[in-house]
């Protein structure tokens, strides 16, 4: 079979060697290939392998022998779903592989946010020492309270880690789940968002993005966040309207944000429009790795070859995932 895995910045060595050595013919495509080019790659591919490359209707128009597109990683908004199961092209991503793992990262911005570390590591790289003053006066997450937005197995996850690890109170906004459910994971249910808002010192994105939950916070949700508040988003970009975000920055309405992603990536310091992020020192950036670690890539490559094998073998691709865009009905 022919194999095209876009988004090869991202090394996944198992899952090349393995395909490699079955006798398939992989095709790597570097991030930001140009449509046209895809277009012509994929004209004779059977299974496309992607992580950030959007996967336009016209290129699984131009897919003649396409029987799968696996998304090696969990978003799913940069696909055309519905034009490829249109085509009869399963869909499906590794929804599992990283929710520990996302949560430590979520957690260890929070973390370092609090306590003030980049500023105080930039400190001591450059004076050498500070003195306890008022401006590295950091904050307590113990009795604080952790608003989290999507209470899915991340979330759920971030509740753990805050409320029986450092004995925060836990609240959750998630539509999608009962009072019980939530309960069960020591998270108190808010019905309002706003509401929820207003009583966090500390709000972590989990959701995943939809038309719904496009900008949930935007300049309205951020206005009644508190002056001392931290947000913090490894989630998608675009859950925050971003310019709203960093017009509430620049004049030091919330007391800071830990960015892990950004709805166009890669951040850049010439030309972003969010360049001004650099600046400054209540904002934590990182390059959308809160993922990457040996333990998570070594699971995602695992399930990505078994994926593979599933499409390869004309066995019936397992759908792990309980997002409802992924369940083509026409094959049910």
């Amino acid at each position: 079979m022919k194999i095209i895995r876009t988004d090869m910045e991202l090394e996944t060595p198992l899952v090349d060697k393995t395909l490699r050595e079955s006798g398939h013919r992989l095709v790597l495509l570097p991030d930001g290939v140009p449509e046209d080019k895809l277009v012509k790659e994929i004209e004779d591919c059977d299974i496309l392998l992607m992580c950030y490359t959007p996967v336009t209707k016209k290129i699984i128009d131009a897919a003649k022998r396409l029987k799968a597109i696996i998304k090696y990683g969990v978003g799913i908004d940069a696909i055309d779903i519905p034009a490829a199961h249109a085509r009869g092209i399963v869909v499906v991503n590794i929804p599992e592989y990283a929710e520990e793992t996302v949560a430590e990262g979520a957690f260890a911005m929070l973390i370092a946010l609090a306590k003030k570390l980049p500023i105080l590591q930039r400190q001591m790289e450059n004076k050498a020492w500070a003195w306890p003053s008022q401006e590295w006066l950091g904050l307590d997450i113990a009795e604080k309270t952790l608003g989290i937005v999507g209470c899915g197995k991340i979330g759920t996850s971030m509740a753990r880690m805050a409320g029986l690890g450092f004995r925060a109170r836990v609240i959750g906004y998630d539509p999608g789940k009962t009072k019980e459910e939530l309960a069960g994971h020591g998270i108190e249910k808010y019905n309002s968002l706003t509401d929820l808002i207003k009583a966090s010192d500390f709000i972590s994105l989990h959701a995943v993005l939809n038309g719904e939950t496009r900008h949930i916070i935007g300049k309205n949700e951020l206005s009644v966040m508190k002056k001392t508040a931290i947000i913090i988003n490894s989630a998608r970009g675009a859950l925050i309207d971003e310019m709203a975000l960093l017009n509430a920055l620049e004049r030091k309405q919330i007391a800071g944000a830990g960015l892990d992603v950004f709805s166009t990536e890669p951040l850049n310091q010439s030309d972003h429009p969010l360049k001004k992020l650099y600046q400054m020192e209540n904002v934590m950036l990182l390059p959308h790795l809160t993922f990457y670690t040996k333990e998570a890539m070594n699971r995602l490559e695992l399930e990505t070859l078994e994926r593979c094998s599933e499409v390869i073998e004309n066995r019936q691709v397992i759908i792990k995932s309980k997002d409802p865009r992924l369940q083509n009905k026409s094959q049910q």
